[in-house]
């Protein structure tokens, strides 16, 4: 945590600290896990996921250099008016980070409309941070069942789900992070504004450089977000589905990728955008080639923290920490959730937590016997709750959008983005035990 704060990059960082933990520990030799421990796991993550960072990346950066995602951020604010400013600013970042736009893309895009929006409404801007990231880092991301973020492609591989795994639980989990969050944001915004607090800065030039941008018309930016719900939703359920197809690729003693859908959809999405869009894309081969080029940090980066996580999870001291999880006296989705939400926790990434969590777990989930749809709706949702540790490469992105600091903004943001996630995917399980749904 204090490296990442001092600005080094995991991607120097992660290694040497794998290497020096097997050093510190004496159960292998540093080399031999940076070589074949670390650099095994990192390479496989890639292998597995980056057609799904790179489709996503592409699509983020057309809906952003087209104005699309701008257009569709603006209407929903402008129809809710400055009375719900919190609620539009949330509902705006939860269409795009749905609709299949990047994470950080939707940081820099939602950004100035929601600053301009805050200060129509007299909020402080110190709580822009927390609603972006509930609209954006939890119930769409770990939750709604469908949602094209890569991190709902991951459980599909190892537990042979789809992205739609657990409807009625994620969208029980769902409706909870949503409603306690606004919650949440409002009786901080009511208690600031009694106080006296007002938005806090001078008016942002971002938002008047936004104004003469041309962009494309609220119906035409939605097509593409429609374009990946349709496509991808079509061909997990039907033609993925169909035995003609599952037939074929069972010859090939191969079975159906749950990413697939998703990269098709995100394809077909990217392909209108490049037609219909040209207009308002400057130059869009240099579009294309930012948004290809952005998705290698991103998953070199969890890679990485991934490769991390294999090293520590390969330490005799993790055979403890895992021996002593398994003692607990609690149902074994419990320890499911337990285990997910730490390893999210110490690397501070929910992608990078889950890549360990299903790399070196996911057959010891299975063999418990727990209903594959379940475990993976409850891993993402557990990584999703201490993922947002300070340390978070996510968070101090974000902040740094923002300008503000870990001390005006992080307590709101660890509420809605670390404890109502986890008291949802807590509730979850008690749920499916109780009941029986999926």
């Amino acid at each position: 945590m204090y490296f990442a704060y001092r600005g080094v990059s995991v991607l120097v960082l992660a290694p040497i600290l794998a290497m020096l933990a097997a050093l510190l520990t004496n159960d292998f030799p540093s080399l031999y896990a940076l070589s074949n421990v670390f650099m095994p796991a990192a390479a496989n993550y890639i292998k597995l996921y980056f057609p799904v960072f790179i489709a996503g990346a592409i699509f983020g950066k057309l809906m952003g250099a087209s104005g699309a995602a701008r257009t569709l951020s603006a209407f929903i604010i402008k129809n809710l008016g400055p009375r719900h400013a919190i609620l539009s600013v949330v509902l705006a970042t939860a269409l795009l980070t749905y609709g299949g736009v990047s994470l950080f893309v939707v940081v820099f895009a939602m950004y100035p409309i929601g600053a301009e929006t805050f200060r129509a409404a007299g909020i402080p801007k110190r709580l822009l941070p927390a609603a972006i990231t509930l609209g954006a880092f939890t119930f769409t991301m770990t939750a709604l069942p469908g949602s094209p973020q890569y991190l709902n492609t991951m459980p599909t591989i190892p537990f042979g789900t789809t992205v739609y795994a657990a409807p009625i639980l994620g969208i029980l989990a769902a409706t909870m992070m949503l409603t306690l969050g606004i919650l949440w944001i409002k009786f901080r915004a009511g208690k600031a504004i009694a106080a006296g607090e007002g938005y806090g800065e001078d008016e942002d030039t971002e938002s008047k450089d936004l104004a003469s941008t041309q962009s494309p018309g609220v119906l035409m930016s939605l097509i593409p977000i429609l374009l990946v719900f349709i496509i991808n939703f079509l061909m997990t359920n039907i033609y993925f589905k169909s035995p003609t197809v599952v037939a074929n690729y069972q010859t090939l003693e191969a079975s159906i990728n749950g990413t697939w859908s998703v990269i098709l959809a995100l394809g077909f999405a990217i392909a209108f955008m490049l037609i219909v869009f040209r207009r308002y894309l400057i130059d869009p081969n240099k579009q294309v080639f930012d948004g290809s080029v952005g998705s290698l940090l991103p998953i070199f980066n969890t890679a990485s923290e991934v490769g991390y996580g294999a090293v520590i999870t390969a330490l005799s001291a993790f055979l403890v920490v895992k021996a002593g999880i398994a003692a607990i006296d609690i149902p074994d989705l419990f320890k499911v959730a337990i285990t997910s939400t730490s390893l999210a926790g110490i690397i501070g990434s929910s992608s990078g937590g889950t890549g360990m969590v299903l790399a070196l777990l996911g057959n010891d989930f299975l063999s418990t016997g727990i209903n594959p749809e379940v475990l993976h709706r409850v891993v993402l949702l557990a990584a999703g709750g201490l993922d947002t540790l300070p340390h978070c490469g996510a968070v101090i992105t974000l902040l740094a959008v923002c300008r503000l600091s870990h001390r005006q903004s992080y307590g709101d943001i660890a509420v809605v983005t670390m404890a109502i996630p986890l008291l949802s995917a807590f509730t979850v399980i008690v749920v499916h035990l109780a009941t029986g749904l999926v």
